[in-house]
């Protein structure tokens, strides 16, 4: 009487950024198929053990449904004395994804690996046999291959053949048959006395009477009833549905089967993951109809699971943060339901027929298939649904005196505005539309006497943000804390948004294209990955880079057909190992710039009126062992490309209205560097030439020279402060930063703002600070967009954010996480 279910993990079933998970689980296995971004996250805030997980399958290998697997496996190998880890199982395009990881992976994390399965070329027929990759006395899991097909029309002969990450698996889960019901009157009819010999009977074996006649376990058992049987099936393009209709090792599932009825099985549930563009279609819903009266199970993405958050407890916080300050949290945690891919279109033409009986996945829905009693869909876990109104009532009725904060907030905005009103000639109090002042004129003896009224220790206020329209520059954090994916703080990214100008992520960790959706909306993320000038990661720890190939990946597909150039990545040189073995999975159509090329001196060359010449010249001295720049030249054939990518750079700093953007050397791992951007000048209404704004972002390092020198007058210094003060030994044991060293470092460069992130586990919500180091610095959360015209007000609102976390504690050493996965 054991238990065993299939169970829906929605991760991206809200923001469609990734692929959902399917949970097989046993009593003593469990298996999951795919391992899409955010899954360790999901288990973390619905405390799911992720260390019980014996085994991930993939349906398909791509960033959609396996951008989970480096973090995870991570995570495990961190776990315990010795590490864990999980066995992999996917089609032998997983040896490509196992090969990428490696560049970053380190041994102790062991990849147990399984492909399976022989490379068809996309014109070659399906291998018949389903391939069987478990089969104990529990469950027999099998693989059918699944090719797109393209016809000449759909695609030019030149690309026909499909990459490898294109092949899709359907997987067929079937248990082992329940043995009949023992009958004792049968028995007793037969001569046997109760006794030992039922139980041998009930094991199978044959007995003896008394009388000596022999009794058979058929002869006293009821007929065994067939094990449940559960596909999964993924067909994630209409170009595969034509290879997944004549899948012959389907057939002896289909109800009007030709097979002999002993072959013949009855499915009691399947699993659909792909697009509703394509399960909606009439020819699918006709192909679903062939397993009779099967349960079917739409998993695709679906419009209406939007309206629900999957991650509640980032939800909450981020709606709580909304209601007190939505000048700096615009995303309330729930974001509007759009159309999206033209899915309604679909569903307008299967209404013309009568579409298969089946229910749209929720979140944590199950089908339970033992005990047999319960055979079945089970809600009872799917998560209660719950609005923004219910969060801010919830938070009013827990912090009464929370109700008069918006407004002292909103204040602040106003006697900014009112401040540079004051600062402007009668008669050039010009306001854009939003309300803040958009030029003024530049009267220093006038601010400097407004200035002397002010509180000490506020600097001036630069030039660049006096002079700030909104359209300028604004930071969005979509990722403030360290190591992993944690409830309330996603793992390094930022996003520059530069407008009209496009926009650039600084770090790229696991689930940064989530956080995107869940900040700008589904169809503003999309627009946001395709204005993308260029991507910069610090150095190459996972927790820094893995969402980069999602996002690379749909850029590649949004722009598909579109005149457009390939994506500038900047990083450290390993990284290219990632980027060039993933490649061969899906397109990412990028190009890689070395960070040690982007080093001040290179880029000021290349900069320079002579640029091509001497950036080739730069490049040589830079990247190449002393020597002759012939010989070197040779020795590295990549150079050209570099030489390229530089002039790429010189393009995109142009068309980002960038003077600059460098790398700068850091003290964390090998290869870590920090980076300053810097705009160009303005011209003021006066005729006046404004500086441009200057943001620098440490990455991960200990406080050093070279980061005080390239942050000297930086409007904004993002830095990490992973430890709070009192944990200063283990900050310079793991090469990090405490809270008053990050601060120390923006006083003494003279930075305007300090913004500090990137913060331990062990502070869940709110990092421990000593107010009197806060008076320019303020602390990022996830999903908190910083515009340039609201600096001056930015350290002001910190004092007033605590009192949402005034009864948080420290956990120790990241217990929500543990807990989740131990």
């Amino acid at each position: 009487h054991f238990i065993c279910f299939m169970q829906i993990l929605g991760t991206g079933m809200d923001t469609q950024d990734t692929a959902p998970s399917i949970l097989l689980f046993f009593d003593k296995q469990r298996f999951i198929f795919n391992a899409g971004e955010g899954l360790q996250r999901f288990c973390t805030e619905h405390k799911i053990k992720l260390s019980k997980i014996d085994h991930i399958f993939f349906t398909r290998v791509c960033s959609e449904t396996a951008g989970g697997l480096p973090g995870l496996v991570l995570t495990l190998a961190g776990m315990g004395d010795e590490g864990m880890s999980v066995n992999i199982w996917g089609p032998s395009d997983l040896d490509f994804l196992a090969g990428a990881m490696k560049s970053f992976i380190p041994n102790r994390a062991m990849l147990h690996t399984h492909s399976f399965g022989v490379e068809h070329s996309a014109s070659s027929s399906q291998s018949t046999e389903a391939t069987v990759t478990i089969d104990d006395e529990v469950v027999r899991i099998s693989a059918m291959f699944v090719k797109p097909r393209y016809n000449n029309e759909a695609r030019n002969s030149t690309d026909i053949n499909s990459k490898p990450g294109d092949t899709a698996i359907v997987y067929s889960c079937e248990l082992a048959e329940i043995k009949g019901k023992f009958d004792p009157g049968k028995a007793q009819a037969l001569g046997l006395e109760r006794g030992p010999k039922y139980r041998e009977l009930q094991l199978g074996n044959s007995v003896k009477t008394v009388a000596g006649r022999m009794v058979h376990p058929s002869e006293v058992l009821d007929p065994p009833i067939p094990g449940p049987i559960v596909l999964l099936v993924d067909c994630p393009t209409q170009y595969h549905m034509h290879e997944l209709f004549l899948l012959q090792s389907l057939s002896r599932f289909y109800e009007d089967s030709s097979c002999q009825t002993e072959n013949a099985k009855k499915v009691n549930c399947i699993i659909h993951l792909g697009p509703s563009s394509v399960t909606n279609t009439v020819d699918y819903q006709n192909w679903m109809k062939s397993f009779g009266t099967t349960q079917h199970i739409m998993a695709g993405h679906e419009n209406k699971n939007m309206e629900v958050p999957i991650l509640k407890g980032s939800a909450r916080i981020s709606s709580r943060l909304n209601f007190v300050c939505p000048q700096l949290f615009p995303s309330s945690g729930f974001w509007p339901v759009e159309p999206a891919n033209g899915i309604d279109l679909e569903k307008n033409k299967s209404t013309s027929f009568q579409a298969c009986e089946s229910v749209a996945a929720a979140n944590l829905l199950k089908f339970r298939l033992r005990p047999y009693a319960q055979l079945g869909l089970d809600r009872a876990s799917i998560p209660s649904l719950f609005s923004y109104e219910e969060i801010v009532d919830e938070l009013i009725s827990e912090i009464p005196e929370i109700k008069e904060v918006p407004e002292q907030i909103s204040k602040f905005w106003q006697s900014s505005v009112d401040q540079k009103n004051a600062l402007a000639p009668a008669g050039k109090h010009m306001l854009n539309e939003q309300g803040n002042l958009a030029k003024f004129q530049d009267d220093s003896s006038l601010r400097e006497s407004v200035w002397r009224k002010r509180p000490k220790g506020n600097s001036e206020t630069p030039c660049c943000v006096e002079n700030a329209t909104r359209e300028d520059m604004e930071i969005t954090f979509l990722g403030t804390g360290s190591s992993q994916p944690s409830k309330y703080r996603n793992v390094s990214s930022i996003y520059i948004n530069l407008f009209a100008r496009g926009g650039m992520l600084l770090d790229c960790g696991e689930g940064t294209l989530g956080q995107l959706k869940r900040r700008f909306g589904v169809s503003g993320a999309d627009e946001a990955v395709k204005n993308l000038r260029c991507i910069w990661i610090s150095h190459i720890h996972a927790d820094h880079h893995t969402g980069l190939a999602r996002v690379l990946a749909l850029r590649s597909k949004l722009l598909n057909g579109v005149p457009h150039k390939p994506l500038l990545v900047i990083g450290p040189k390993q990284l290219l190992r990632f980027l060039n073995a993933y490649s061969t999975l899906e397109d990412l159509d990028m190009q890689f710039l070395d960070c040690r090329q982007t080093l001040k001196p290179s880029v000021e060359e290349l900069l320079g009126d002579n640029a091509t010449e001497s950036a080739t010249t730069q490049l040589e001295n830079t990247m190449f062992a002393p020597g002759s720049r012939m010989e070197n030249y040779n020795k590295k054939p990549s150079s050209p490309k570099d030489t390229t990518a530089l002039a790429n750079l010189k393009e995109v700093l142009h068309e980002s209205g960038l003077e600059i953007l460098y790398s700068v050397p850091v003290v964390h791992c090998a290869q870590a560097f920090g980076v300053v951007l810097r705009a160009k000048e303005k011209v003021s209404s006066a005729g006046k030439a404004i500086p441009g704004w200057k943001v620098v972002y440490s990455g991960d390092t200990r406080p050093c020279p070279a980061l005080v020198d390239a942050s000297r007058d930086a409007t904004v210094l993002i830095h990490e402060a992973t430890f709070e003060d009192s944990m200063k030994d283990e900050a310079i044991a793991r090469n990090h930063s405490t809270t008053k060293e990050a601060i120390a470092v923006g006083t003494s460069a003279g930075a305007y703002r300090i913004i500090l992130t990137h913060f331990s586990q062990r502070y869940p919500k709110i990092p421990v600070f000593d107010e009197e180091d806060m008076h320019k610095t303020c602390i990022a959360f996830d999903l908190m967009s910083v515009n340039l015209a609201d600096l001056p007000v930015l350290p002001k609102v910190l004092p007033h954010l605590k009192l949402l976390f005034k009864d948080e504690m420290v956990v120790e050493e990241s217990d929500e996480v543990l807990e989740a996965v131990v």
